[in-house]
């Protein structure tokens, strides 16, 4: 006489879940990585190249007008009072400035404050920050004399009072076009 071998159903065995289970799991992630990439775009990708290109000249431009008026700034955040200091040397007293603290990787962080020539002081230009700022960031110093834009710009470490001087650095990118 022949033995049956009594067989269980396929789900009363581990092997299927577990394979059901991995493939759950990937899909499940997949979709979540996909809402995610979908709801949170990067922000550093640039559509234009040929337009942020032709930038970089006129960005030099600026660059070259701050270093012909010699130009120089240090640039102090006070803490405690949110009091934006700087002082500026050189050939040009612009009534304002603005002073653009930018961060390289958060465009939420970037904070942008325009900064009043002080009356008492000619070469002091005051500002008010709306909250701390610590970190990596660009330090970008825009100004105006007779109709042009003239610009300091570095990448500086800002920390509890450490003052930054901005002009004290080559302008990058531009070493060829002093020859």
């Amino acid at each position: 006489m022949s033995v049956a071998t009594a067989q269980s159903p396929w789900y009363k065995h581990i092997w299927p879940w577990i394979l059901i289970g991995i493939l759950t799991c990937s899909v499940t992630l997949s979709l979540t990585m996909v809402t995610i990439a979908v709801n949170n775009p990067d922000n550093l990708v640039n559509d234009n190249y040929y337009e942020a290109g032709k930038g970089i000249n006129r960005s030099l431009d600026r660059e070259l007008l701050a270093q012909t008026l010699m130009l120089r700034a240090s640039v102090h955040l006070d803490e405690l009072t949110g009091e934006a200091d700087v002082r500026l040397t050189g050939n040009s007293r612009p009534h304002t400035l603005e002073l653009n603290l930018i961060s390289p990787t958060q465009p939420q962080k970037d904070r942008k404050m325009v900064l009043m020539q002080s009356s008492s002081e000619p070469d002091r230009y005051i500002g008010q920050l709306t909250d701390k700022i610590e970190g990596r960031r660009f330090v970008e110093l825009l100004g105006v004399e007779n109709g042009q834009t003239w610009r300091l710009f570095e990448e500086e470490q800002i920390s509890q009072d450490k003052d930054l001087a901005l002009g004290d650095e080559a302008i990058q990118g531009a070493e060829d076009l002093s020859k």
